[in-house]
């Protein structure tokens, strides 16, 4: 039995896919680490915390000694990098931690995979690297334009993994995937913030006009996706993760208030975020020759990501207290 070391599985994206390696492939041990920051959340793993393939070890990526006891001990063929600070205005007010989780965390799990010797490394991303687009699509050749610290650190953390690859020959994958909704997403991030807002009763903060635009994809097709880019994906390849969803802020705006019965009296047109970018849209022709195609339409996930926030008020009320949201 093989296994697969996760960083920042305790996280929104990070847990989903744990969670789907242990329910679709039994000859997987699953490996943890995660630092447990404000975003890291044990309670998204509490339904498999005692499945006997699954072992969590609280650790920060950037933490060399650490990161070798996890290889020494657990001896990961496969690793696959969740582990990053995401939240782009957190990036704005303070750049600093999101340079040495996704810049020097990444360097730090190079080194280790490069020592240890791994089968493959698969890097996550964000289509965010390549910048804004008017018009058309990023493709997995499309330059790297980032426009937040964020996206820049994410950036930096890429060019690492493709360096490792070109010059120690490691056998890394690198994804970028458009914007991920669904259950278990921190309370921060625009859906759950606004579904819950409602249920709250609080009007929902868009930024500007809302005129500008997002792909998106649901976390179950997304966990699918990477699964087959895992399995099937050829090593020093990108692959861009997406669905073909493209909506505007405002249009997913109206169409959650639509799922709670009420108009845009409950937005609050707020100041338009600095830096913020136009438009991303991804072309995932090579991810969908692999295999791929989401499962269901993205109105049919918008609808059972909101009923999960409605019905699952335990999990995401402590966390809004706890981040003053």
């Amino acid at each position: 039995m093989k296994t697969v070391l996760i960083t920042g599985g305790a996280g929104f994206m990070g847990s989903n896919f744990i969670r789907y390696v242990l329910t679709k492939h039994p000859d997987y041990k699953v490996v943890n680490l995660d630092a447990l920051t404000y975003a890291g959340n044990l309670e998204n793993l509490r339904d498999i915390e005692n499945n006997e393939r699954y072992t969590f070890v609280e650790g920060d990526i950037t933490d060399e000694k650490i990161v070798q006891t996890v290889f020494e001990d657990h001896s990961p063929a496969v690793v696959i990098n969740f582990a990053a600070e995401t939240h782009v205005d957190r990036s704005i007010l303070g750049p600093k931690h999101f340079i040495l989780t996704d810049v020097l965390g990444t360097y730090t799990l190079l080194e280790a995979a490069k020592k240890y010797g791994i089968e493959r490394y698969i890097q996550i991303s964000t289509d965010e690297v390549y910048g804004s687009i008017k018009e058309g699509e990023f493709t997995e050749e499309s330059p790297f334009q980032p426009n937040s610290p964020y996206s820049a650190s994410k950036a930096g953390g890429d060019h690492l993994v493709r360096a490792y690859f070109k010059t120690y020959d490691l056998p890394v994958i690198r994804t970028h995937s458009c914007n991920v909704f669904g259950p278990y997403q921190f309370p921060e991030k625009v859906i759950p913030l606004f579904a819950t807002n409602l249920i709250e009763g609080e009007k929902v903060p868009l930024y500007g006009d809302g005129s500008n635009q997002r792909e998106w994809i649901f976390t179950e097709d997304y966990c699918q996706a990477l699964d087959t880019i895992w399995h099937k994906g050829e090593i020093g390849e990108i692959y861009n993760i997406g669905s073909g969803w493209r909506i505007s802020n405002l249009e997913l705006t109206n169409k959650i208030l639509a799922a709670f019965g009420v108009g845009e009296e409950m937005i609050d047109y707020v100041e338009d975020r600095l830096g913020h970018d136009w438009r991303y849209a991804v072309d995932s022709k090579k991810l969908q020759a692999l295999g791929f195609k989401p499962m269901k339409t993205m109105d049919e996930r918008l609808t059972e990501t909101i009923e999960w926030y409605k019905t699952n008020t335990q999990w995401w009320k402590p966390l809004k207290i706890k981040a003053k949201l």
